[in-house]
């Protein structure tokens, strides 16, 4: 079963992070904030960053987490639709 997953970071540099996002979107994320995406994974955390570490600079800093409580937004970049069912499939 796939988990969901928060993954935030600090793009410290000017880089074409391009690849960057294009994997998270391939893990299966939806960007919530600018620096914030929610992926459904079944990967562990520490696969999801192992895997991203690739493609970031080595003064980036990535946080992965995983969700699965009480969650609240507002003004967010995905659909409100796939966040909710997202993150509610989590509570059961």
């Amino acid at each position: 079963m796939k988990k969901a997953y928060v993954i935030n970071y600090d793009l410290n540099n000017t880089k074409d992070y391009d690849t960057l996002f294009a994997e998270i979107h391939t893990l299966g994320g939806k960007r919530v904030l600018k620096s914030c995406w929610l992926i459904m994974s079944s990967f562990s955390a520490k696969a999801i960053r192992y895997r991203l570490l690739s493609l970031m600079d080595g003064d980036d800093g990535i946080f992965v987490v995983r969700a699965h409580g009480a969650a609240a937004w507002r003004k967010v970049e995905c659909a409100n639709k796939w966040l909710k069912e997202n993150l509610q499939s989590q509570m059961a």
